[in-house]
């Protein structure tokens, strides 16, 4: 559907949502029919020009987020979740809100870093579209394994943002871990390489969300073949607890001896902290722990992350 003019949508959502007025008396204003009025507020929702948010009175969440802002200096987005809800309906709901504010953050003529993953997956699921011009979504890790090229994985979700901000979308074809830290050195002078690599050091906002060791829900490099037992058993006895950007961390965020960051594509922490904005987004127990050693290391702006998480990651010392 298309409206002659941006600003009758804009006129129909403030009539609405602001003035309290009716559909049909809206219809009457703009000349139009209620189902018309209907689809412009529907419009306005989607594209974001409406943003509706529900604050329970017994949430916990505002309290908490302050917690969390105060303590790391970062904006904080606590979603509230019933405190029996599964994994994966803590995952929806965090999605769905991550979306919206990854749309509000990303507009023409900026870069979107992506990091590849099951929870930046889940939020693409929930993208309204947003036309931009002149953006660019580019690729921050790479993805391909033993196993797979990781390109219908990948391609699908960068071409999902891609679509939604009509932004140019810019692979990055190299494997998430390389066998010898020799040949990714060799590789990141290639100009092909360089040239995927020049876009992201331009990112303005990046989204990536923390990888667990361990989880209920697990992160795709752990799931997916990314890994051998032999790496497993070697982050474990390193101390590592999880990975931004298939970048391992400790708990206190150190990771530069950590022997398979050498061979690792992603951006490390320092080059993440060169970004703008950095939103994280988290949900589920077992992402507690990685996600403590991503804010020790510096790497988060903005975090949005369910009400069950953000109280362990408060509680828990």
């Amino acid at each position: 559907m298309t409206f002659s003019r941006d600003r009758d949508v804009v006129m129909a959502a403030t009539m609405y949502y602001l003035q309290d007025m009716t559909m049909e008396a809206i219809a009457r204003h703009l000349r139009t029919s209620r189902s018309t009025v209907s689809r412009m507020l529907r419009r306005a929702r989607e594209t974001g020009i409406v943003e509706i948010t529900l604050r329970p009175a017994h949430s916990l969440a505002p309290g908490l987020g302050r917690e969390l802002a105060t303590r790391h200096g970062i904006e904080v987005y606590v979603v509230p979740v019933p405190d029996d809800a599964d994994p994966a309906e803590r995952l929806t709901q965090v999605a769905l809100t991550s979306a919206r504010l990854v749309a509000r953050m990303v507009d023409s003529d900026m870069v979107l870093g992506i990091a590849w993953g099951t929870t930046v997956g889940a939020v693409a699921e929930h993208l309204a579209v947003k036309p931009t011009r002149g953006a660019h979504v580019v690729q921050l890790n790479g993805a391909a394994n033993t196993r797979t090229s990781g390109y219908g994985y990948v391609g699908a979700l960068l071409d999902r943002f891609a679509s939604a901000f009509e932004a140019q979308p810019h692979y990055f074809p190299v494997p998430a871990f390389f066998d010898y830290a020799e040949t990714r050195a060799a590789m990141w002078r290639e100009r092909s390489v360089r040239r995927v690599l020049d876009v992201q050091a331009r990112t303005d906002v990046a989204l990536f969300s923390v990888g667990a060791l361990e989880s209920v829900v697990p992160s795709h490099v752990y799931a997916a073949g990314y890994l051998d037992p032999e790496d497993r058993a070697a982050l474990r006895d390193a101390g590592a607890v999880g990975d931004v950007c298939t970048v391992f961390l400790r708990p206190d965020g150190t990771f530069r001896d950590l022997a398979i960051n050498a061979r690792a594509t992603g951006p490390t922490p320092d080059q993440l902290a060169r970004y703008p904005r950095r939103l994280c987004v988290a949900a589920g127990d077992g992402k507690v722990a990685p996600l403590r050693a991503a804010l020790a290391a510096g790497v988060v702006t903005d975090l949005v992350v369910d009400e069950i998480t953000a109280t362990r990651l408060v509680e828990q010392p």
